[in-house]
């Protein structure tokens, strides 16, 4: 007798809320650690890399082995001399197209026991497998008892590790090895989630571009100090030069702005926008990759130069009309967008000036 089938019309689970314009622009977010499992290889490669930064905080020195020969080494953190004298900690970086398994690590343990007992290297005090897909059920019952690693590697060494730490001979558990292998403390050997390397991720500045979900709330700005700061002594030659070609005598100092009230306004302006801008630098540094701000710093003096180099009355016009200009540029393709202020635009321009890539006095002869 045949089972009797329900028809009913399609009706998908919809949620009545929760919904965002995000969501409509670029789906329903894929989890991170979701994102790490569907990593190419070149894609786990370069987020080992980014992740292994954060780990510079805890080593002296962080650096990462690569190619034939490696002996086991991956990603090694130095412990105090910067040498494997001093103390190391290794992590070995999978990308498999399955959780690690016990038979995946047979060859690295075996590498580890190997070359230390050569001489090589003394045994790291930790050693991290870390796998794109996290670590398997079995792993990581074995990782979590020494005493029963040890008695598997043993039973898999013919196998997996005899003729695979080297392809140009072999290395059979005998003899002193074998007394060296027994004396090994395999507690070492441990491992890291994705979700602890996507934490330790987060604190780089790689994570925001490699992630997204925006960048995290920007510090307020730093006040200008009372006493003008040596990062500050080109842009604020530049300003006094501007304001003594405007006044028809040359400034010596600051306090001489007293008898201008309109000018000493202007000064701390200028002073304020150019540590709103040093402050972005600091904060891109901390979130964004290398060379963001820099960019950034590119797009604005393309943004002003042309009003810079116009035909201005004096200096001092020249000044305000560049970091007027630079107040109306879109920035919007710049992953710090989202954070930056008209300060910050304008402050750059000082920044640029520091940097003589801006002038505002142009004498005769002068470009």
């Amino acid at each position: 007798m045949e089972d009797k089938k329900e028809l009913r019309d399609l009706t998908p689970a919809q949620a009545t809320k929760g919904y965002t314009a995000e969501h409509v622009a670029a789906g329903i977010p894929i989890p991170k650690p979701k994102r790490v499992e569907l990593f190419s290889p070149v894609e786990w490669e370069q987020f080992t890399e980014e992740w292994a930064s954060s780990l510079k905080g805890n080593y002296v020195r962080v650096a990462r082995f690569a190619g034939a020969g490696d002996k086991g080494l991956d990603v090694v953190g130095f412990i105090a001399e910067g040498t494997f004298t001093g103390g190391w900690e290794n992590y070995q970086c999978k990308h498999y197209d399955h959780p690690l398994w016990p038979s995946d690590i047979w060859v690295e343990i075996g590498k580890i026991v190997y070359y230390s007992f050569k001489g090589e290297f003394p045994p790291p005090r930790k050693h991290y497998f870390v796998a794109s897909k996290g670590i398997g059920t079995s792993l990581e019952k074995l990782l979590s008892d020494p005493q029963k690693l040890k008695a598997e590697t043993r039973k898999n060494w013919t196998q997996s590790c005899e003729h695979s730490i080297s392809s140009t001979f072999s290395v059979p558990l005998v003899s002193d090895l074998n007394d060296y292998f027994d004396a090994f403390n395999f507690r070492i050997f441990g491992a890291k989630s994705v979700v602890e390397l996507i934490e330790e991720h987060s604190q780089t500045p790689f994570h925001s571009v490699r992630f997204g979900g925006g960048l995290p709330a920007r510090p307020a700005p730093a006040m200008p100090p009372a006493e003008i700061a040596p990062i500050e002594s080109r842009y604020i030659q530049q300003l006094f030069e501007a304001y003594g070609e405007h006044l028809g005598s040359a400034l010596k100092d600051v306090s001489e702005l007293d008898a201008k009230p309109y000018l000493r306004q202007d000064f701390l302006r200028q002073r304020e926008r150019f540590y709103h801008a040093e402050s972005l630098r600091n904060f891109a540094r901390d979130t964004v990759p290398d060379g963001t701000f820099e960019t950034l710093q590119d797009e604005v003096h393309q943004g002003v130069v042309d009003t810079c180099a116009f035909n201005h009355h004096h200096g001092l016009d020249r000044m305000h009309a560049t970091v007027s200009q630079a107040a109306t540029i879109s920035i919007s393709s710049s992953p710090l967008s989202s954070v930056v202020k008209i300060q910050d635009k304008q402050g750059i321009c000082h920044q640029l000036a520091n940097a003589d890539r801006l002038t505002w006095v142009v004498r005769n002869g002068d470009d």
